[in-house]
């Protein structure tokens, strides 16, 4: 994958970028493995907001992926490299012997014509899914269960890979890209390689309006609020926060707050990731 970038012909232009989109060898999706997307605005089933500053957006269509790869023991070919407007990563269509097709995730380097196979019999291949037990120390993965079955939660996003560092009795060690190590039951499914679609993290939007597109509302500063509506509010002029710790609007710490409460599987991580 390569970045594109524009002239500044007008100031939305100046320093945007895309995609080259090399990689995309099918621009129309799979039907029988399209569903129906309705967009929430930020909304649970209750109507109450949630998660602030979404609406709006371009139409999607959901690209049903298998991140459970329990298609042991059969081969597929890769039939098409597609764009999912859903995820970062790019996404590969896999025609099996049989004919069922099933979208997986395109790790890097994977093509056209490649072949894919999960099960404790794969070969150590980019694409290929495999239980922990059966992959050597020092492979890179991702698309990682955490509980045999469920499917892949771990390292989905693109140019992310985790590594296996050890094993001990059931359970195996795995560096996440927050740089935590975690035990991870070792007949968990990981597929081999790293995912697609590296340069996605350089790619420059350009303006607000290619924002709105992807479905984020803009966002109100707490400074230029009034007391009432935000902590930050109020003062005469430009003021600055003036409080020990930046609060969200409902007063609570915003930074630098340990936010986990999940006592139950902390026995499962053997070192904290990034600053926490």
């Amino acid at each position: 994958m390569a970045i594109k970038t524009y002239r500044p012909t007008s100031p939305g232009r100046r320093n945007m970028s895309v995609s080259t989109f090399d990689e995309i060898t099918s621009t129309t999706p799979e039907r029988s493995l399209l569903a129906p997307l309705r967009k929430k605005a930020g909304r649970n089933n209750r109507g109450v907001v949630t998660m602030r500053h979404r609406g709006g957006g371009h139409k999607r269509r959901y690209r049903i992926i298998d991140f459970r790869r329990d298609n042991f023991g059969a081969k597929g070919r890769v039939d098409a490299i597609e764009y999912d407007p859903n995820r970062s990563a790019r996404i590969a269509l896999v025609v099996f012997g049989n004919g069922e097709r099933r979208y997986i995730l395109a790790p890097q380097g994977i093509g056209v014509g490649d072949t894919v196979m999960s099960g404790p019999d794969a070969e150590i291949r980019p694409g290929n899914a495999l239980p922990i037990r059966n992959i050597p120390l020092g492979t890179v993965v991702h698309n990682i269960e955490i509980y045999p079955g469920r499917g892949g939660q771990l390292v989905r996003s693109a140019g992310l890979g985790a590594q296996v560092l050890a094993k001990e009795g059931s359970m195996a060690q795995v560096r996440l890209p927050s740089g935590e190590v975690r035990y991870i039951d070792m007949n968990c499914l990981a597929t081999i390689g790293v995912v697609s679609n590296p340069d996605h993290a350089n790619v420059d939007l350009g303006k607000a309006g290619r924002k709105r597109w992807m479905g984020i509302r803009p966002t109100t500063r707490g400074v230029a609020m009034d007391p009432g509506s935000h902590p930050h509010g109020g003062g005469e002029g430009r003021s600055p926060i003036g409080m020990k710790a930046p609060k969200t609007p409902w007063g609570k710490p915003a930074l630098g707050k340990k936010t986990r409460r999940n006592k139950r599987t902390n026995k499962y991580v053997v070192r904290r990731g990034g600053k926490a």
